[in-house]
């Protein structure tokens, strides 16, 4: 792992080497077992699971680790369980749980989370990023790491309510649920004051905002309600000199400009979002992180994964922020010797 190259790359310094990381392949144990020799699964004790981990990280030279603290937990009860379809291996995520705290979609329009919930201190947030921070640093103490924020807006109103209460309420009514996402950046805002005075020099800021097809609503619609809201949660960060990724999964191309105008120094992206406009319009003044797609290296050629490596450096490597990934992910089920030619192509290409 490098600190330095990641650092580099984040302060546009332009690494000798195009830094990389990657999402779920710690996961992926068959694989490795082929790289490290350590030899753990699902079942297989925490300690066994990290070990093996760190060993696959410092194998592939991982620059910058993904990291947030604070989830859904913070909810309680008050949140719609929406299942999940099976993703690590041997399906033990699978959960076929569905139900809601809400009644309806009136109940939605309704609810106040600053009512709702307690609201800790930002002086406790603060500590508890900080601790946070320092145990990733301690964990992997040759890469770049972070805290952060994972339900930061749309994230947040998607895990109280669930996709199918949260569309009914933005259909009946899009003022009165623009106003209820406003309730919940009052609510939230605090939770970036901490994490605008923690120890971290690195925060990320996490917000599904878009479908992979794109946003779920009308544009004009997230810029009346939406950007207004994250601008004023992640004005802080801003504020304390913090330097500020922000991750969205799905097509965000039509708002790459709105992230940016949110101040955010780094763009984090899944393969459907047009990495080229961002490295076009700001490869010199932001870092950025993507965007091979995970398809072909589940279904593709050995020549299939080579091309999109080479499409990814191609659009990247010219910029100094350019950080290698397969931005949907590498889960369990991806074949041990895709995964392993991808990684080769990487290396191939990845010298400046």
């Amino acid at each position: 792992m490098s600190y330095n190259d990641g650092w580099s790359a984040i302060n546009l310094e332009m690494p000798e080497r195009v830094p990389r990381t990657e999402f779920s392949v710690e996961r992926h144990w068959e694989l490795i077992h082929r790289v490290t020799g350590v030899v753990a699964n699902e079942n297989s004790p925490a300690k066994l699971q990290q070990a093996a981990k760190i060993a696959l990280f410092k194998a592939w030279n991982f620059d910058f680790l993904w990291s947030t603290a604070t989830h859904s937990e913070i909810f309680g009860n008050t949140r719609t369980k929406m299942g999940h379809a099976t993703y690590l291996e041997g399906g033990v995520d699978f959960d076929n749980d569905v139900s809601s705290a809400f009644a309806n979609y009136e109940a939605v329009l309704a609810f106040d989370p600053t009512e709702a919930f307690y609201a800790p201190s930002v002086s406790n947030l603060s500590r508890n990023y900080s601790a946070h921070y320092a145990a990733n640093c301690t964990s992997y103490p040759d890469a770049v790491n972070m805290t952060g924020i994972y339900v930061s807006c749309i994230s947040g109103v998607l895990e109280l309510f669930g996709w199918e209460l949260l569309l009914e309420a933005l259909g009946a009514d899009p003022a009165g649920f623009g106003e209820c996402i406003k309730r919940y950046g009052r609510f939230i805002r605090p939770y970036f004051e901490g994490l605008a005075n923690s120890d971290a020099p690195l925060i990320m800021v996490h917000d599904d905002l878009t479908w992979t097809s794109g946003p779920f609503a009308s544009p004009a619609w997230y810029r009346e309600f939406v950007f207004p809201t994250l601008k004023d949660c992640i004005s802080p960060l801003i504020e304390s000199g913090k330097k500020v990724a922000f991750t969205c999964d799905g097509n965000f191309s039509m708002f790459t400009d709105d992230i940016a105008n949110l101040g955010v120094n780094g763009f984090v992206m899944e393969p459907t979002t047009n990495m080229a406009y961002i490295a076009e319009k700001y490869g010199k003044t932001h870092f950025f992180i993507g965007n091979a797609d995970t398809r072909i290296l589940a279904y593709g050629s050995k020549d299939d994964i080579e091309n999109e490596v080479r499409r990814c450096m191609d659009i990247g490597k010219k910029c100094s922020g350019f950080f290698m990934a397969v931005g949907n992910h590498i889960p369990a089920n991806t074949p041990v010797e895709n995964v392993l030619w991808y990684n080769e192509c990487y290396e191939k290409m990845s010298k400046r």
